[in-house]
């Protein structure tokens, strides 16, 4: 086959600041509450009050369960743990990690599109965020109106995500390996979440129909004129507008 293919079997602490921090300060749920000592006996009702509100709340975000519907795919409900609605800031960080450190390892195209179905998410620790997914990485050029694809594959794993004071960043990235190897990686990398990655993974259909998602809207943010798509060998398809 033409190309390079390589298709595997496959808080915020926002601190109140204020000067009296250092004679009487409260910390509750990374925020810190400050007030002089002759104010905490009027405090202490309204404290006991905001502490039962967040423990509320925190009991009813500690476990969740909601469909991999990230970049459009939808499949079967998989259980995460989320401290709350932001897993989506992961996306940039993941894509770039994608695409300069995956991607690059292909022959080179005109334009690097990565996908992915993400299995499952970890976030309480904002130093190593955690992200099960299936990850993809094409590499494109465009002849006359089609995006031809020179090279791609499969990259399944847990990513390590780091935040930072603005955004996030991929740390490090632990892979699938191939052959014989897969297998037993994939268990271990992915634990209980593993069933889960096999329905994802193994749904083709639900599968191209994000990747032509992902390339659709790639193709409208960045103003190319491709109106098709084509795999070495095989029809070229229209990309929705």
């Amino acid at each position: 086959m033409e190309g390079d293919f390589s298709y595997s079997c496959i808080g915020k602490t926002p601190k109140v600041c204020c000067k009296f921090a250092s004679i009487c300060s409260i910390y509750i749920r990374n925020v810190y509450i400050c007030t002089r000592p002759n104010r905490i006996k009027k405090m202490k009702k309204v404290l006991f009050a905001l502490a039962a509100l967040i423990a509320l709340a925190a009991c009813e975000n500690k476990q969740k369960t909601v469909s991999s519907t990230e970049n459009g795919n939808d499949s079967s409900e998989v259980d995460v743990v989320l401290s709350d609605e932001n897993e989506g800031t992961y996306f940039p960080a993941i894509d770039q990690f994608l695409a300069e450190e995956i991607g690059s390892q292909y022959a080179k195209g005109e334009f690097c599109v990565p996908f992915h179905s993400i299995v499952g998410v970890d976030e309480r620790n904002a130093e190593d965020i955690l992200v099960w997914g299936d990850f993809w990485v094409f590499n494109y050029n465009q002849v006359g109106d089609t995006l031809k694809c020179v090279s791609g594959g499969s990259h399944p794993g847990l990513m390590h995500i780091r935040q930072k004071e603005k955004g996030f960043e991929v740390t490090s990235f632990d892979q699938v390996e191939d052959g014989s190897r897969y297998m037993p990686t994939a268990k271990k990398i992915f634990g209980d979440k593993f069933d889960a990655f096999q329905a994802i993974n193994s749904d083709e259909q639900k599968r191209e129909k994000l990747r032509a998602d992902v390339l659709a809207t790639f193709v409208k943010e960045h103003n190319l004129s491709a109106t098709m798509y084509q795999d070495y060998g095989w029809p070229a398809k229209k990309l929705r507008k």
